[in-house]
């Protein structure tokens, strides 16, 4: 095994997407000595695949918006499931983290008289998403990344976490290994902010690059936090089908927020034929504008392709069953119609959608000025995750605490499109600011030699077994369970086989053998993800299991409709004292009464 390197911070981030970078920034600009520890190259961070916008009430375009109106979008878009406290903040917050973003040099798109500009998302009342074309995640990332670089982080590359080191009760640190050549690393911390990400890669089409494994949410779990809500899996309707080794690369909600709109093989636009009642006198008379419906005392239009996105990835996958998918088994979104109707044709296009018009020129040689794309449902994002305080964002695990998407509650049964950013941006500091205050309160703790020397030799156990298991192969057959079992429509059967699957290949995955050594070992690099993945997997299929109802992301085909039994709980996953997977229920916080005010109020 051979020896270590050690280092001592007060506060130790794991992940440099959004939040971990704001959570890192706002560390160190408290004093605290602050490592940032990331699986990938810094700038890679899967924030960058998020395009359309960072959700704020910032009331640019229409000055109407205000924090409780995007209040009372998030409560209902996650099906009232959500943690209350954690959407007040998000709401109040989102304004002046999009500000202060501006501030450290992000280059928003304009209105005419100067301001940032701001673009309809689903499930939104109000124009609300902050953007950069299409490419705001991109801009997010870079603006964080040099106001960082000018903060006393230290930042340890292609590094992957394995285990969290705890001190009684408390987390102590974390032990992990670089990925070029397979050396060790012992990081020890006060403090320890989560920010690693979702679990998309356990699904076989899925938007999310390779780093997303559930590396946080697993290495939580068997620490002891609580896992929650894991059985909310958001499938984005609109990821590219075509050609097949793009299959799930997201195409931005954003192309729908300027005017795209879904149609069936016929050339039909059929989310017009299931207006959620929700909306009141709707009608389908002029497609063009949408249909209408009653807000308030007035009367308001929306595209059916801007509802939320559980609903548009049903319908969506009801087109396809029934017959009248694309060539390629989806169904095409067209942006180009709107050419001879705006200003400027393609260019306007281009100009608003300029990846999306590069990403379909370069991988399916396809115009999107010219014809429709071809898109499908694809694993998105992860509503459930790590149980955190709404206030401080610390687990039920002292001094441990996670933020974006590896934290649960914000984002209910489902997430808003563009929430996600304004998400990192507000939880990511409110990581950094307590896990900041938790280290100045506490002494460092100690940690154990033969916990860390029992890692590390778990690690290296695929190199001495001679075994036809191979990693690849169990994680692909992982994927297609869960795709297949566990995905968008669900059933009973089909999730108790998704279990036994898991079980198995649980076993089979502690029998994986690995070739070579550990210099630049991709092998063994999957061999070490598959005790994430598998963890993960399960909470997912036991949480959905158990929710016997239809709400948000979670559909059950043999419970369709939601059910007052199960609207006031959510679910929680913990390690039991045996090792086995312990799922409860616990009541849902009650509103305090001035916020069910303002949800009734916008209902009206």
């Amino acid at each position: 095994m051979g020896d270590w390197d050690t280092f001592d911070y007060d506060v130790i981030v794991i992940g440099a997407g959004g939040a971990g970078l704001r959570a890192a920034i706002e560390s160190a600009e408290r004093g605290c000595k602050t490592a940032l520890v990331c699986k990938s190259l810094l700038g890679k961070a899967h924030t960058v695949m998020a395009e359309g916008g960072c959700a704020a009430a910032i009331g640019n375009v229409d000055e109407r918006d205000n924090w409780q109106t995007h209040f009372a979008d998030t409560m209902r878009g996650g099906q009232y499931l959500n943690n209350w406290r954690m959407a007040e903040h998000h709401a109040k917050e989102a304004p002046d983290r999009v500000r202060e973003l501006e501030s450290w040099g992000a280059l928003f798109d304009r209105t005419k008289d100067g301001r940032i500009m701001q673009r309809n998302f689903g499930g939104h009342k109000y124009p609300r998403l902050a953007h950069v074309g299409d490419r705001t995640g991109l801009e997010m990332i870079r603006t964080l990344q040099d106001h960082a670089i000018h903060q006393t982080i230290e930042v340890h590359m292609e590094v992957t976490c394995l285990k969290l080191l705890k001190d009684g009760e408390r987390v102590s640190g974390v032990v992990a290994y670089e990925r070029e050549r397979g050396r060790f690393r012992v990081f020890k911390g006060k403090a320890i902010v989560l920010a690693t990400g979702g679990f998309g890669r356990a699904f076989r089409i899925t938007s999310n690059s390779w780093e997303y494994t559930g590396d946080g949410q697993s290495m939580a779990y068997h620490a002891g936090a609580e896992l929650k809500d894991m059985e909310f899996v958001q499938f984005h309707p609109t990821g590219m089908v075509w050609p097949p080794s793009v299959r799930g690369i997201l195409v931005t909600e954003g192309v729908r927020g300027e005017g795209g709109v879904l149609r069936n093989s016929e050339g039909k636009r059929f989310m017009f034929d299931d207006i959620p009642p929700l909306y009141k006198h709707q009608t389908a008379d002029n497609e063009e504008e949408g249909f209408r419906y009653t807000q308030g005392d007035k009367e308001a239009r929306r595209p059916p392709e801007l509802l939320t996105r559980d609903h548009v990835a049903r319908k969506i996958m009801k087109e396809v069953r029934e017959g009248r998918a694309s060539p390629h088994g989806g169904v095409f979104l067209d942006i180009a119609w709107i050419k001879d109707r705006v200003p400027g044709g393609a260019e306007h296009i281009k100009k608003k959608l300029p990846a999306m018009h590069h990403q379909f020129k370069e991988l399916a040689e396809v115009d999107i000025t010219e014809v429709p794309m071809e898109v499908g449902p694809t694993t998105h994002y992860a509503m459930g995750g790590v149980s955190v305080d709404g206030d401080t964002q610390m687990t039920n695990v002292p001094g441990l605490f996670a933020a974006g998407e590896v934290a649960a509650g914000l984002h209910g049964a489902n997430r808003l499109g563009g929430n996600s950013l304004s998400d990192l941006l507000v939880f990511g500091r409110l990581a950094g600011e307590h896990a900041a205050k938790f280290a100045g309160e506490t002494s460092s703790g100690s940690v154990d030699e033969a916990d860390i020397k029992q890692a590390f030799a778990d690690a290296l156990a695929p190199f001495e077994r001679e075994s036809e298991e191979n990693a690849y192969m169990i994680q692909k057959e992982l994927q297609g369970k869960m795709q297949d079992l566990v995905g968008i429509v669900r059933k009973e059967d089909e999730m108790k086989e998704a279990i036994a699957v898991i079980d198995q290949l649980q076993g089979r995955s502690a029998k994986v053998g690995v070739d070579g050594n550990r210099d630049y070992n991709n092998g063994w690099h999957t061999a070490l993800d598959l005790l994430n993945l598998m963890t993960v997997s399960e909470a997912v299929a036991r949480s959905a299991l158990d929710r016997k109802e239809s709400r948000g992301a979670h559909f059950r085909d043999d419970f369709p409709q939601k059910e007052e039994a199960e609207a006031n709980h959510n679910t929680y996953i913990k390690k039991g004292p045996d090792g086995e997977m312990q799922l409860s229920r616990k009541e849902k916080e009650p509103l305090r009464d001035e916020l069910e005010k303002i949800i009734a109020e916008e209902q009206k």
